[in-house]
């Protein structure tokens, strides 16, 4: 009998503690499910930026190139919060449409409600050149660089509105930036050559 009871007792132990790590194994699936299923909120201060900017550095080629700067548009088209996350879709929805007015009207509410988003600022600068006002499309890029220096994308936008203002030398400096941030890139070297050819044509 005591024996039985022993063992009895062993049992329900047992199932108590399988129980136990069943219900935390569940607790830890749920949060991992969880963090699948959440929306994914970053910015420009997103930490493997870091990471991303170094390989960016050391590609060897422009395929490795592309490959790094997707993961950083990835990281920067990633905004801070849910109401912000929403507005930018919409946002990007519009420009896709063509809807340029529309899009400039979302691109200020992302702005007021997300004044240090850096891609917010972009993408206005981004409608405005769509516009044809480059002189605001200018202001913007400016307030992105302020919040994202590297902004690749933004350097990129004002060198092309220097080149297309006949300001080949500008737009030589900003290439070289972009460049420096991205040695591997073909767009960016063919950028500077182009630039470049347009000074010498110039003088």
């Amino acid at each position: 009998m005591l024996k039985r009871a022993a063992a009895t007792q062993t049992l329900k132990a047992t199932l108590k503690a399988t129980s136990l790590v069943w219900r935390l194994g569940l607790v830890y699936l749920l949060c991992v499910f969880s963090l699948w299923f959440s929306p994914a909120h970053a910015d420009q201060n997103d930490k493997s930026l870091e990471g991303y900017f170094e390989q960016l550095q050391n590609a060897s080629s422009n395929a490795e190139t592309q490959a790094i700067q997707n993961q950083i548009w990835q990281a920067w088209l990633s905004a801070p919060d849910e109401n912000s996350t929403y507005l930018m879709s919409q946002l990007n929805r519009a420009m896709a449409a063509g809807q340029h007015q529309l899009a400039l009207l979302l691109s200020n509410q992302l702005i007021d409600s997300t004044p240090k988003f850096a891609e917010a600022w972009n993408k206005r600068a981004t409608v405005y050149y769509l516009l044809g006002d480059h002189k605001l499309s200018v202001a913007d890029i400016k307030e992105t660089l302020v919040l994202e220096p590297r902004h690749f994308g933004a350097l990129s936008g004002l060198g092309l509105i220097f080149m297309s203002a006949g300001q080949y030398e500008a737009a030589l400096d900003v290439f070289n930036k972009v460049l420096e941030i991205s040695p591997s890139s073909d767009n960016a070297r063919g950028s500077v050559a182009r630039a470049k050819s347009l000074i010498g044509d110039d003088i």
